[in-house]
């Protein structure tokens, strides 16, 4: 491995844990007080939404964007063959999870969406530039 995939893969592993670090437990107060109250969410937030509670939100938190990314940090650092698949599908994930979001919330747009927004773009990035070859053969496969 070069020196550069190696710090690429650092660098990936602890933005990763980062993100899950956040999100684990948000994600889980959520669940288990679903009002938002005890994290200041009023349930007014989700009027125009899909959503009674923040139950299901807290569920995709916890899971995908906590534990997901956590476990992508292990795959990252273990060097695991579907690291980078792994890093590309959460970094998508997440931009997705604010897109929509700000779509169905709408604005004003909050500095900590910008944030995450950023932050699974350079997942996306980091995961594509430690194996590109493996993000092609995946997307080309579909192509059969």
């Amino acid at each position: 491995m070069t020196s550069a995939k190696k710090s690429i893969g650092i660098a990936l592993g602890i933005l990763q844990i980062f993100i899950g670090i956040g999100a684990v437990p948000v994600g889980l107060m959520l669940i288990v007080d679903p009002t938002g109250a005890s994290l200041g969410f009023p349930l007014e937030w989700l009027a125009d939404t899909l959503f009674k509670n923040y139950l299901v939100p807290g569920i995709f938190l916890f899971s995908v964007n906590g534990i997901g990314s956590l476990t992508g940090a292990f795959l990252t650092f273990r060097r695991h063959t579907l690291a980078s698949l792994a890093a590309v599908g959460l970094g998508a994930f997440l931009m997705a999870w604010i897109v929509v979001q700000v779509i169905t919330l709408g604005p004003p747009l909050h500095w900590l969406q910008i944030l995450y927004f950023v932050l699974g773009a350079v997942e996306l990035l980091l995961g594509w530039r430690m194996n590109p070859n493996v993000v092609r053969n995946v997307i080309g496969a579909g192509r059969d």
